[in-house]
């Protein structure tokens, strides 16, 4: 069984420690990186850039829009993009799905990013339009599916019970580090997490505190990041 490391992670639009975001990520030595609040105001590509540098990987699909993107290995081939806005409510944050069919050492893999919304209905509607996104794209490249996202809500509210309906929950699967991801000075929250779907089998995801030192997470965002080892089902 070949196997992936994916890593979550909401870095706040680098407005913290950009140094320490790259700590965080570097040493999480994933393949797959998807990032939740990239920078997307001013100068937003030279901080994308200069992130992505600083970690030496390379993105697969970066759009302002949303403030999502999705970084990989530099060895990793990209086959295809896809970036998605999802339905937009009056007065509140445009949402969006970005995501990319990736191939690594032999494997394929469909990958998405996403950060639903503060609001239960509106965070709902963009659970459902991102599975439905991601199922198509993974169904027409033959990959298996995995989003990694901030859901804005803890395991058990309405948009979390259609995520895994569907996909498999990475970390309550198999417990790796510690759960709870927000705030990152005190976490007493899990909001952000890995989904797999058919395919693929999560071997280990959490917080990975053994590899994240607290001083480091606390400087680079306001959120914790989450890493899943995934094994390719053959």
């Amino acid at each position: 069984m070949g196997t992936i490391r994916v890593l979550g992670y909401n870095v706040r639009s680098l407005r913290d420690d950009r140094r320490a975001v790259a700590r965080v990520i570097a040493a999480c030595s994933a393949d797959v990186v998807c990032v939740q609040e990239a920078p997307r105001l001013l100068l937003w590509r030279t901080g994308r850039r200069a992130l992505a540098r600083d970690c030496r990987l390379k993105a697969a699909v970066s759009r302002r829009t949303g403030g999502l993107a999705i970084l990989v290995r530099p060895d990793a081939e990209v086959v295809h993009t896809e970036h998605h806005v999802l339905r937009r409510y009056p007065g509140l944050h445009v949402r969006a799905v970005t995501m990319a069919v990736v191939e690594l050492s032999g494997h394929r893999i469909a990958v998405a990013s996403t950060h639903l919304d503060l609001a239960p209905g509106p965070r709902l509607q963009h659970a459902a339009e991102v599975l439905g996104r991601l199922n198509a794209m993974a169904a027409a490249h033959g990959a298996p599916p995995l989003l990694a996202g901030d859901v804005n809500e803890e395991p058990g509210g309405p948009a979390w019970r259609l995520l895994t309906a569907d996909l498999r929950d990475a970390a309550a699967e198999a417990p790796w580090g510690e759960p709870m991801t927000f705030t990152a000075r005190r976490p007493r929250r899990r909001i952000d997490a890995v989904f797999t779907g058919a395919g693929l089998t999560p071997l280990r995801a959490g917080v990975p505190t053994a590899l994240v030192t607290d001083g480091d997470a606390v400087a680079a965002s306001d959120h914790r990041p989450v890493l899943a080892e995934i094994g390719f089902e053959s």
